[in-house]
């Protein structure tokens, strides 16, 4: 007499057959198969690696300014010198940049040096940083490998500050502003809608009359307001804070309206009915059944999110009522770009932050059109 011998399930690959899968893995094979939103997902990844790294990543001091080095453009990266005997060699490097001013319009002009370069290498000493508490470190990941010199890969501004090292730095706040942004939205949101569309009557007709009242007023008149309320005494960490609350003030309510209309669905369905004869509270309910039934849902609408919270803070910082210096973010940075002759003498001031922001929220929005269609069980 032979037993049968039961192999184990398959791992999650295209063979697994959908019905040993459960409903993430599910969702994780439809996401994988969205190829734009799978590299995304790889973008946005990196970016906030760069956000966490920032002063590792960057070449230089944010904050340092340089005189010699007003409005320097962009320097390239090159990598071959000539030797003496005429030959060529491997040397990563940069062109040292030559000042010249016009005596007649006084405008600064600069010029590569081909006689003076500077040398380039990897996770090099700079200027020191804080990375916790105490505990601190000078390496760079590139830069010059002199100490003393200075290189703009991506120019510089009006005081001669590094545009690349202000944008990596700034990508620490722009990005992180959109997840607290979405953090209040999800606990506002799924709370006031699971709460209006759970419980019904009068409770929901409150709610929603607040959030038909709040959606009706003129989004940037409500910003200005609130943004003008703000002390300016205030320190940078508590203005960041409270410029992530007024973004996040309309953003819960479209997602407060997606889970009320959930759970309008669910909450006659025979298994919330079971559960609840079963003696469980109406919190467990919640809990337990209701929430993870379209947590995927809410984890795609708040992927979706995340781009316009980064939108309205740029938007807020670069209309002068959001965040301002010393905080480096994306929109503090545009905010050098306002004027024609800053765009006409040092374009990159506009072109290096608007192109980081540009792929964030492409890279967010593709991401979360892939999750959401990842989530979707109708979808094949």
């Amino acid at each position: 007499m032979t037993t049968a011998q039961t192999s184990p399930l398959p791992l999650d690959d295209d063979t697994t057959p959908p019905n040993v899968l459960g409903p993430w893995a599910l969702m994780w094979r439809k996401f994988r198969r969205h190829k734009v939103a799978y590299l995304s997902l790889w973008l946005v990844g990196f970016v906030y690696l760069m956000a966490i790294l920032g002063p590792f990543l960057s070449p230089q001091d944010a904050a340092e300014t340089n005189r010699r080095a007003i409005f320097q453009p962009p320097q390239g990266i090159h990598f071959f010198v000539e030797d003496e005997d005429g030959g060529r060699r491997f040397l990563l490097h940069a062109k040292q940049m030559k000042m010249k001013v016009d005596q007649a319009t006084m405008r600064r002009t600069y010029e590569p040096d081909p006689e003076k370069v500077i040398q380039l290498g990897f996770f090099v000493k700079g200027a020191p940083y804080e990375i916790v508490g105490d505990f601190g470190s000078d390496r760079h990941f590139f830069g010059p490998v002199d100490p003393k010199d200075r290189v703009y890969f991506f120019g510089s501004d009006r005081l001669g500050r590094d545009i690349l090292s202000r944008i990596v730095i700034g990508t620490r706040v722009s990005m992180s502003i959109g997840l607290v942004g979405v953090a209040v939205s999800l606990i506002v949101g799924v709370a006031l809608g699971g709460v209006s569309g759970f419980y019904g009557g009068w409770i929901d007709n409150l709610i929603q009359r607040l959030i038909e009242f709040l959606r009706s007023i003129p989004t940037i008149p409500l910003w200005m307001g609130l943004a003008a309320a703000i002390p300016l005494g205030w320190p940078p960490l508590r203005t960041y804070f409270v410029v992530t609350l007024i973004v996040s003030m309309i953003g819960w309510t479209s997602l407060a309206r997606e889970v009320r209309g959930k759970f309008l669905s669910l909450r006659n369905e025979d298994f919330i009915v079971a559960a609840r004869l079963d003696g469980l509270s109406d919190w467990e309910v919640i809990r337990k059944h209701m929430v993870p039934n379209f947590s995927s849902h809410i984890i795609a609408s708040l992927t979706l999110a995340v781009p316009l919270m980064i939108l309205a803070e740029t938007s807020l910082s670069f209309l002068g009522i959001g965040l301002q210096p010393p905080v480096i973010s994306w929109g503090t940075l545009l905010k050098e770009a306002q004027n024609i002759r800053t765009i006409v003498e040092a374009p990159w001031l506009l072109i290096a932050p608007g192109a980081m922001i540009v792929v964030a929220v492409l890279a967010l929005n593709f991401l979360g059109d892939g999750l959401r269609d990842a989530a979707d069980p109708n979808a094949h």
